[in-house]
């Protein structure tokens, strides 16, 4: 359970940086960087998802399940 939990909260988020990205995007019109940092913490928070996904696996925190 804790491992979802942790799961879910990163999605969230991912979902939060990426909606500043958008508003960052449109409310400067490209004159900061505000954009691309917004965009660069969502994809490291991406990937640091993605290895501890594959880290639960790994130690058997998760298991995979049929659909």
């Amino acid at each position: 359970m804790f491992a979802k939990t942790i799961v879910v909260i990163v999605m969230i988020i991912i979902l939060c940086t990426l909606g500043s990205g958008l508003v960052f995007l449109v409310r400067d019109k490209g004159q900061t960087k505000r954009t691309v940092k917004a965009l660069t913490w969502r994809i490291g928070l991406s990937l640091a998802l993605f290895l501890f996904l594959f880290l639960s696996f790994s130690l058997g925190w998760i298991q995979p399940h049929a659909v």
